[in-house]
């Protein structure tokens, strides 16, 4: 059974930084990608940062761009989002997840829990 297993969140005071953890169990980790997502209160989830499994290339939101960064564990079929200078708009349950490589979060099947990060201004 495919599980995704993420750690990490918390209050912070505004500028701040977290570093949330997805951990894979449960199959081959052979997805094209691995992203982040989150989603406020009342809004649709957002895509936040995706990075391509083969290539090694990343892409972030331009509203998280120079303060997030997304990375990769091959080995321990673990990715993490590095948060850096985090404002209280930042503030929503953020969700992995691992797949097609898209922005969309609708082309996904597979999700995490879900994190609450809480930048407090």
């Amino acid at each position: 059974q495919v599980q995704l297993v993420e750690s990490g969140g918390g209050l912070v005071q505004a500028g701040g930084s977290l570093r949330l953890s997805c951990a894979a169990s449960g199959r081959t980790f052979s997805r094209d990608a691995m992203g982040w997502f989150r989603q406020a209160p009342g809004k649709e989830r957002e895509f936040v940062a995706i990075i391509n499994w083969s290539a090694g290339s990343t892409y972030v939101s331009n509203s998280v761009k120079g303060r997030f960064t997304i990375s990769v564990d091959n080995a321990k079929k673990t990715w993490y989002l590095q948060m850096n200078s985090l404002k209280s708009e930042d503030t929503a349950v953020y969700y992995c997840t691992d797949g097609p490589y898209s922005l969309n979060w609708r082309s996904y099947n597979y999700w995490g829990q879900g994190t609450q990060v809480t930048a407090a201004s």
